[in-house]
């Protein structure tokens, strides 16, 4: 759930998500009656990923059907049971059921898309006497085949119900898939991660946000915090903080693992650049992040050139000659050779 599947904010949108990278193509897409499933809707998917894992663990049959109760949903992720949170309740499910999905993820073809929504259909259940008697729902196949893979399932912190951010929500969800596995935490392009979380905020509000988090340090088990390249980029950088949860359980299962974080990973931390004594940056997580890493490897060796020229440049003024390199091509502009990795499309990628 790392990639841009559902809107971060609980206002109304109807706006459409178009995410593409490499060979990973989503389109999320919403009606203006009920607007887009939330990440707050997703906790109604995180209970029944947790039901279909508990039943298939206990030996149980499993199905995409399901029959339950909206105080049980409810009290699992952490709400109220008041009118006012069955009503909220039974939005969300319409949010989901209206809310269509479409995306390349888990295709044995290449360029071919699924199209789905995240609850096919869902009905509220009445006793012989009228009263209401709990609801049900169907789970579409591609969610439900993602749940019974346990390489596709990790365990999250209880605490994550009570994140109150939507960016929050996606930044523990990201840093449970990429950084939960690496001891040495993850890192990211601040550009690349703003396309992933399919925000609407553009991108200077984006790393704003980001910057809030990092001051107030709300992801249970993981610390934040802002690392610089010797160009200048920034990137967002991760480290587990306490015992990470590295259990391949569903999340929000009873055998929930818990990350063990110490109140230290809650403080308010006074310096957002680094979170220790190291005085220099980490290697670059290839495995788990390649896209990006290649896209920063490339801005690498392209400020290197530019670098490199220039300085090439001011040694020729100094010395009154021009160097040969400068001369072929436009021998008119000293200053500004052509670089082959110059990227004329500004900063939109």
């Amino acid at each position: 759930m790392a990639y841009p599947f559902f809107s971060l904010s609980k206002t109304h949108r109807v706006a459409p998500i178009d995410f593409s990278a490499g060979n990973v193509t989503i389109r999320v897409e919403a009606v203006p009656d009920h607007g887009m499933a939330t990440i707050w809707d997703a906790d109604i998917l995180i209970w029944a990923a947790s039901q279909i894992v508990e039943a298939r663990d206990a030996g149980l049959r499993t199905s995409r059907l399901m029959a339950t109760t909206p105080y049980e949903i409810l009290k699992f992720v952490g709400r109220g049971t008041s009118l006012r949170d069955y009503q909220r309740l039974k939005a969300a499910l319409d949010r989901l059921q209206s809310t269509t999905v479409s995306t390349t993820i888990r295709q044995p073809a290449e360029g071919r898309r699924h199209r789905f929504s995240w609850i096919n259909e869902w009905k509220e259940r009445t006793d012989r006497a009228g009263r209401p008697d709990g609801i049900e729902m169907i789970v579409p196949d591609w969610f439900y085949q993602a749940v019974l893979d346990d390489a596709l399932v990790l365990t999250i912190d209880r605490a994550y119900f009570d994140l109150t951010g939507g960016l929050d929500r996606w930044l523990y969800r990201i840093v449970r898939k990429h950084g939960g596995r690496q001891r040495d935490g993850w890192r990211f392009d601040l550009r690349h991660l703003h396309q992933k979380s399919g925000s609407l905020s553009p991108f200077r509000r984006f790393v704003f946000e980001l910057r809030d988090i990092i001051r107030r340090q709300p992801l249970p088990g993981y610390t934040l915090f802002m690392e610089i390249e010797a160009g200048g980029q920034m990137l967002l950088a991760f480290a587990p903080c306490g015992q990470a949860v590295d259990g391949l359980v569903l999340s929000g299962t009873r055998t929930i693992v818990p990350s063990g974080t110490p109140v230290s990973c809650y403080r308010e931390r006074k310096q957002g650049l680094t979170h220790d004594s190291k005085s220099e940056n980490r290697a670059l997580n290839l495995e788990s992040n390649t896209e990006s890493n290649l896209e920063e490897r490339a801005r690498d060796v392209e400020n290197l050139i530019r670098d490199t020229a220039r300085s090439l440049s001011i040694a020729a003024k100094r010395s009154g000659s021009t160097p040969a390199s400068h001369r072929i091509g436009k021998p008119h502009e000293p200053d500004s050779p052509e670089l082959p990795l110059d990227d004329r499309s500004g900063d939109a990628r």
